[in-house]
């Protein structure tokens, strides 16, 4: 029961990690879900892998069955390249292992074929991570025709080909038809799905990293993306890599209300009405909280004031890190 009711509250996050950590413990109590932490202390690096493993779990997390590799990266916030390359390095490692245990490599001798979909609007900037990573990628599918099938094989590079497909509002059309209809006619051994997401914390914000074997889900990413994007409506395996740019405006302040009870615990005056909200669980404070801010706001998100940097840092980093998985 008390599991069922965590799994209600209604703090917007899009990684795994923030769902898991709704739960206490290590990770054993959460039936249908297996949890590995590591450090590279080296790197200033911090990874987590939530694994969903049964129907169960996913009821609980609220996600569907696969594996969530987050990547922590807090010296992302700086500026320093030599921090920068460590981050590109692991990434592009756990991308190429996650691709690995799905089969997707070089084989018999033909190269990898990955499509990579920028999903988001580069009109809106806390949006447009999805398409400034594909700005930045080097496409090779075009080699193929100039110079035949098994040259990319040959020279070790992969089949990669990308697409923009925008937002509704720009197109008329759900980016799961665009996706479709492109998978059909270009038969890639993968898609991966680059996107910006929503967080439950604003430290999160630019600098972390989730992946994932699941592909995008109705709700996930900063868009909102109206259609699933899996290998059961594409035909083609689905990896997501995402950011998250944006917090909701109702968790900043949720978090906020944690730290003025506390103040207002201490003194005198005020004491007993500390202790009452302290005493309400934390899905009834939020609800509260969305209830007195959603009238006189909407469902207010909220974005750090140089996004535009962080995401062109980000877009890079993230192309570097497919070119360092694909390109052998």
């Amino acid at each position: 029961m008390e599991e069922m009711k965590k799994a209600c509250f209604g703090v917007r996050t899009d990684l795994a990690l923030e769902e898991r950590e709704r739960f206490p413990g290590d990770g054993g109590e959460v039936a249908g879900v297996k949890l590995r932490e590591w450090e590279k202390e080296k790197a200033g690096l911090r990874l987590t892998e939530v694994v969903i493993t049964n129907e169960k779990g996913a009821r609980s997390m609220g996600k569907p069955v696969g594996t969530y590799l987050t990547l922590e990266a807090p010296g992302l916030a700086k500026k320093d390249e030599d921090y920068h390359k460590e981050v590109v390095g692991e990434l592009s490692a756990q991308l190429k292992l996650l691709f690995g245990r799905h089969g997707i490599g070089t084989k018999e001798g033909k190269a990898p074929s990955v499509l990579v979909v920028g999903l988001g609007n580069m009109e809106a900037t806390p949006d447009s991570l999805g398409p400034r990573v594909l700005e930045n990628l080097q496409m090779t599918r075009q080699l193929t025709f100039e110079y035949g099938e098994d040259f990319c094989a040959e020279h070790g590079y992969p089949v990669l080909s990308g697409i923009t497909p925008g937002v509704m509002a720009q197109t008329g059309m759900e980016t799961a038809e665009i996706i479709r209809g492109i998978v059909k006619e270009t038969q890639p051994q993968a898609v991966l799905a680059v996107d910006a997401l929503a967080a439950r914390s604003v430290h999160r914000l630019g600098v972390t990293i989730q992946l994932s074997d699941t592909g995008i889900h109705p709700g996930s990413g900063v868009g909102n993306h109206r259609n699933s994007l899996t290998e059961e409506t594409l035909g083609a395996p689905v990896f997501a890599l995402g950011v998250p740019t944006v917090v909701g405006a109702a968790a900043i302040v949720h978090d906020t209300v944690g730290a003025m009870i506390e103040v207002l615990k201490r003194e005198k005056a005020t004491a007993g009405f500390g202790e009452s909200i302290d005493n309400m669980q934390p899905e009834e404070q939020y609800e509260l909280i969305r209830e007195l801010l959603e009238p006189q706001f909407g469902p207010m998100y909220v974005t750090p004031h140089n996004i535009d940097e962080q995401v062109r840092m980000l877009s890079f980093l993230i192309s570097e890190a497919i070119h360092g998985a694909l390109f052998l």
